[in-house]
């Protein structure tokens, strides 16, 4: 079972993805894939209904728009630097704990949905991550070794940034960051229990067919499980919260010469067994 949510931009219904492949909307049953959903067993019931063959379910038709497979969070957080190799292209120092940055909830978007170049926009980057969903409230420290069992599902990210915004402006990542259409994730959750080892995992990006990021989930210099104590310590995480969990080296700003995107660009992101992102870019 994978969840996925379907529709309008906006105004997507929840459904699933069965192991026969079928999709089915999910809409009849649940509301949404939102923080209620999680916080009160949504997962536990949807699990039930699937298993009981979901009954009344229909179909969704054929070539409908995936949008994020989780409503809008209340908060992603995002890791900046996580991978060793990566640090080293980024430049300022390797980060001896993690470095947290935010993006706007407004930069969420669905896995198939255009990448808008933002006006004044010259050095645009793609950074394929790992998302991890938060599916119970952390609230106060949590260990490593009571980590894991707060996660929903994972997710395939793209952590989309405007360098120029990001480094040469001033003040804090954020502005560079969370431009709308900035914060892809899908194209469906997998639930936490078929991913035994988050850091077992292939990921990679490619734009226009060539391959750009190639890198594992176990070079992480701050697991998963870190990384849920970790940001424990500074604020709360909710049900349906989105953790980023940085990137491998690849990166356009880590070229040389960069080649940063132009509109017309195809990207595509993957992480093994989550599926796979594919954006065109366009100047918005």
């Amino acid at each position: 079972m994978k969840l996925i949510r379907f529709g309008e931009a906006g105004r997507e219904e929840p459904g699933v993805i069965l192991d026969d492949g079928r999709w089915i909307d999910a809409s009849g049953q649940f509301h949404d894939y939102d923080e209620s959903f999680f916080a009160f067993g949504g997962m536990e019931a949807l699990e039930a209904w699937v298993s009981d063959g979901c009954p009344d379910c229909i179909a969704i038709p054929p070539g409908t728009r995936l949008g994020p497979p989780i409503d809008r969070p209340s908060k992603i957080v995002c890791i900046g630097k996580n991978y060793l190799d990566h640090a080293k292209e980024f430049g300022e120092g390797i980060p001896t704990e993690p470095v947290l940055f935010m993006k706007a909830t407004t930069a969420w978007s669905g896995p198939t949905d255009d990448v808008l170049r933002p006006a004044g926009s010259d050095r645009l980057d793609y950074e394929v991550e790992l998302a991890v969903v938060i599916g119970k409230t952390v609230s106060g420290i949590v260990s490593e070794d009571e980590a894991l069992p707060h996660v929903a599902g994972y997710s395939v990210f793209c952590d989309y940034s405007e360098r120029a915004f990001q480094k040469d402006m001033g003040g804090q990542w954020v502005k560079g960051k969370s431009c709308d259409s900035f914060a892809p994730m899908g194209p469906w959750l997998t639930p936490a229990a078929a991913v035994p080892d988050p850091q077992g995992l292939r990921l990679w990006c490619k734009v226009n067919g060539e391959m750009r990021q190639n890198g594992w989930t176990g070079d992480m210099m701050f697991g998963v499980a870190h990384l849920i104590h970790y940001i424990s310590r500074f604020m709360s995480l909710l049900p349906g919260d989105v953790i980023a969990t940085g990137t491998p080296s690849g990166v356009a700003m880590g070229m040389d010469p960069p080649r940063y995107l132009l509109p017309g660009d195809c990207v595509e992101c993957g992480v093994e067994g989550l599926g796979e992102l594919r954006q065109r870019v366009v100047q918005g």
